[in-house]
């Protein structure tokens, strides 16, 4: 057999191998020592760095702590000024609101007094319309007593306002006028064209008496109720009896004198409502 190609050991190979392993072994922990220690020594950075993050890290949640008490102190202070702008102007309207109603209450105060004032007027209006209306239908009343009395005794018309009463029998001046004074009226007084109408259609072709003279004045004609006599109402060439004639008929549609012992036919009117 042949070995010639096989490695084998050498004596002194071997003897090598085991001093180094000695020797490793008798250096294992010296090594292990210096392994720790230069471990350590490796691992004092990163413990160095952990310590400084450490010491950081309170600062800087101080520092936002700090930041986030500004911010809040920064709303509480807006909110405050927020809050006391809104409450000056609340206080404002409130102010001119109440200012407003005060002001309607004066005015409601001044109405309601007012009112008061117009009710009492119209109270008083109302007892004074109450009394009118009263005294005009006892006016009434008795203007229709009056009325129908005279009407069924004598024969009186109402016209207008007034009572007439028209004769059918013939006196003097001074005889029909004391007819008319003995029931209350007198001899017509013709205040205007339409009354005097009025008597021109009833008597058509008679001389009237009417209450106007001049006896009193002569010259001077006035009416039983003492106004003036208009001349507009005289006949053409009228008043022309002189000295005898002191009383005046109606005749047609105009006035004429003629002596007061004449008989002629007469008018009696008796206002009722002037």
């Amino acid at each position: 057999m042949s070995f010639g190609n096989m490695n084998i050991p050498r004596k002194d190979d071997m003897d090598r191998e085991d001093e180094e392993e000695n020797i490793y072994a008798n250096a294992d922990p010296i090594n292990g020592s210096d392994v720790r220690t230069e471990t350590e020594n490796s691992q004092t950075p990163q413990h160095t760095g952990t310590g400084i993050v450490r010491n950081r890290s309170p600062r800087a949640a101080l520092v936002c702590v700090v930041l986030l008490c500004v911010v809040l102190l920064t709303a509480v202070i807006v909110l405050c000024v927020h809050i006391k702008t809104k409450s000056t102007n609340y206080t404002e309207e409130t102010h001119q609101q109440q200012t407003k109603i005060n002001n309607l209450t004066e005015e409601r105060d001044e109405l309601l007094t007012r009112n008061m004032q117009l009710t009492k007027e119209r109270d008083g209006l109302s007892s004074s319309n109450l009394d009118l209306i009263k005294d005009r239908d006892q006016l009434k009343k008795e203007k229709n007593d009056l009325s129908e009395t005279l009407r069924v005794k004598d024969g009186w018309l109402y016209h207008k306002s007034s009572l007439y009463f028209l004769s059918t029998e013939k006196r003097n001046w001074t005889e029909s006028r004391r007819y008319c004074t003995e029931r209350g009226a007198d001899l017509i007084v013709i205040n205007n064209r339409e009354e005097q109408g009025f008597v021109q259609k009833k008597y058509p072709n008679d001389k009237v008496w009417i209450g106007v003279t001049d006896s009193d004045v002569e010259g001077t004609w006035k009416w039983v109720d003492g106004s003036a006599l208009n001349s507009g109402f005289w006949a053409s060439g009228e008043p022309n009896g002189g000295i005898d004639g002191d009383c005046a008929v109606n005749y047609d549609t105009v006035f004429a004198d003629y002596p007061c012992n004449n008989a002629f036919k007469w008018i009696c009117e008796k206002v009722i409502l002037k």
